[in-house]
């Protein structure tokens, strides 16, 4: 069958079509479970988890890596859930994962602001500038986090295969029509997209693996032999690490073999100029 992501900024209804179409599909319908799951598995409090997908990239998270890390966490919960089929995802970053995935439906939701300031005061009790400030910077954050990451606008329609201006229509409508489009077969899994789907699965779960100690090497893999590149952290110098690695990985994901594609680098040795000063 299909899997159908559905992207929205705050108090679009995106939720509420998200909910009704699963429904309607008998889908399993998935969103904030992902953040608690993998707050769970890798020991992480959920309100970073959750900031690390809402929140525009702070220059500490840049310097620590500590973005590329949560998200990485998020991403290979977020696929072993994708691998079941028949799901409703509706939350944030689901578009981009499944860019390459031939039986994902990308919608995007959107709704007038006038609409969404009103939704924003009625559930906050706030004023109307205090909720237009709000979702602004809501917006604004999203875009930023998107282009940082991935360097594409959340608002890019080339993002979607169909976005929905739900301003002059209901829930029901957006989900008829939806649901017209998944019933015509059009996104319906296929051995091809399913075996992508597995291996990007994969792939995201090795990297959850080693993000926390190398955040900037990337995951290859082809006929069970991983291959790791742009290594960092104690996988470009320290040949223990490195069997290590290699062990729990193969152990963990019944691989044939783990392949670093750079030689060991020499440990720098840091020489403290300070020490003989009588401070």
């Amino acid at each position: 069958m299909a899997i159908i992501t559905i992207s929205r900024g705050s108090y679009s209804r995106g939720k509420e079509v998200a909910e009704a179409l699963a429904q309607r599909l008998n889908y399993s319908c998935v969103s904030r479970g992902i953040l608690l799951e993998a707050s769970e598995e890798f020991s992480i409090p959920e309100i970073k988890l959750l900031k690390a997908l809402r929140d525009a990239p702070s220059v500490l998270d840049r310097l620590t890596h500590g973005k590329e890390r949560y998200i990485s966490y998020i991403r290979s919960t977020f696929y072993n859930h994708m691998v079941k089929d028949n799901i409703v995802y509706h939350g944030l970053a689901g578009h981009f994962f499944l860019q390459n995935i031939g039986h994902a439906f990308k919608v995007r939701i959107n709704a007038r602001m006038e609409d969404r300031i009103r939704l924003e005061m009625e559930r906050e009790k706030c004023s109307e500038d205090e909720a237009r400030t709000a979702l602004k910077k809501a917006d604004e954050d999203r875009r930023q986090w998107s282009l940082y990451l991935y360097g594409k606008d959340t608002c890019n329609c080339d993002l979607y295969d169909m976005v929905l201006s739900i301003d002059s229509m209901t829930v029901e409508d957006a989900v008829d029509i939806l649901a017209g489009v998944v019933e015509k077969g059009r996104y319906d899994a296929t051995p091809e997209s399913v075996e992508l789907l597995r291996e990007q699965a994969l792939l995201a779960n090795i990297h959850a693996q080693i993000v926390n100690f190398s955040p900037e090497t990337t995951v290859d893999i082809h006929d069970g032999v991983v291959t790791l590149s742009n290594l960092d952290g104690g996988l470009s110098n320290d040949e223990e690490i490195r069997r290590q690695t290699t062990n729990r990985l193969v152990r963990s994901f019944g691989l044939k073999d783990v392949v670093f594609d750079e030689s060991l680098k020499a440990k720098k040795d840091y020489v403290n100029t300070f020490y003989n000063l009588d401070l």
